[in-house]
């Protein structure tokens, strides 16, 4: 699983209010970007600088300077698709689709994006840098949280019209919400006006 510092991702309600989600993953936070059947229609992933703008709200750091083709945005969109649906089955505690375990197996057996030091003792990434490269520290960082300590704290919110995906790295283990202050804070409310009501 990724361990480079969280950034956290801004994200907007259906209302328009922006909030921060920090899904705990790096391959959980690609999850926001679309996905597969009743997802498509959230789909932000349309073209190379869309998928340059996503790896820079990434918690990757620093942000890769990428050279990417639109088949690597085709192939990216591919691989979270698959991965959706694998994450969702680990959720729900079902067998993985092999056909998207191959997806993303195929995608992490590719050369990834490879850390290094300057002379300064700074953290940048080392080559030319493209999509695949992406794709594939994506992938790794997916094969790490479902083989790892974490794979059963993948978890989806728990407020009924939200679907956003995370793991629970919290040490006792209680997270419920995507973010406290969205569903989190819209859960509060509802039970507030709920005692009011019962009370009055």
């Amino acid at each position: 699983m990724d361990s480079t510092p969280a950034k956290g991702l801004t994200l907007y309600s259906h209302t328009g209010v922006a909030y921060r989600f920090d899904p705990g993953a790096l391959c959980l936070e690609l999850l926001t970007t679309g996905g597969p059947g009743a997802y498509r229609r959230y789909e932000v992933l349309h073209e190379p600088a869309d998928l340059a703008g996503w790896a820079q709200r990434s918690r990757l750091t620093p942000t890769p300077v990428l050279a990417i083709s639109a088949d690597e945005v085709a192939g990216v969109r591919r691989l979270r698709d698959a991965l959706f649906r694998v994450v969702l089955a680990q959720v729900r505690g079902e067998p993985h689709p092999p056909a998207d375990l191959e997806v993303v197996n195929e995608a992490a057996a590719r050369p990834a994006l490879a850390p290094a030091i300057t002379p300064a003792g700074e953290r940048r990434w080392a080559g030319s840098l493209t999509g695949t490269h992406l794709a594939s520290t994506v992938a790794r960082d997916a094969v790490e949280l479902l083989t790892g300590p974490f794979s059963h704290r993948i978890r989806t919110c728990a407020a009924e019209d939200c679907h956003l995906v995370y793991v629970d790295t919290s040490r006792p283990g209680r997270r419920r919400w995507c973010s406290m202050e969205h569903c989190g804070n819209r859960h509060k409310v509802r039970a507030l006006r709920a005692r009011h009501t019962e009370e009055g």
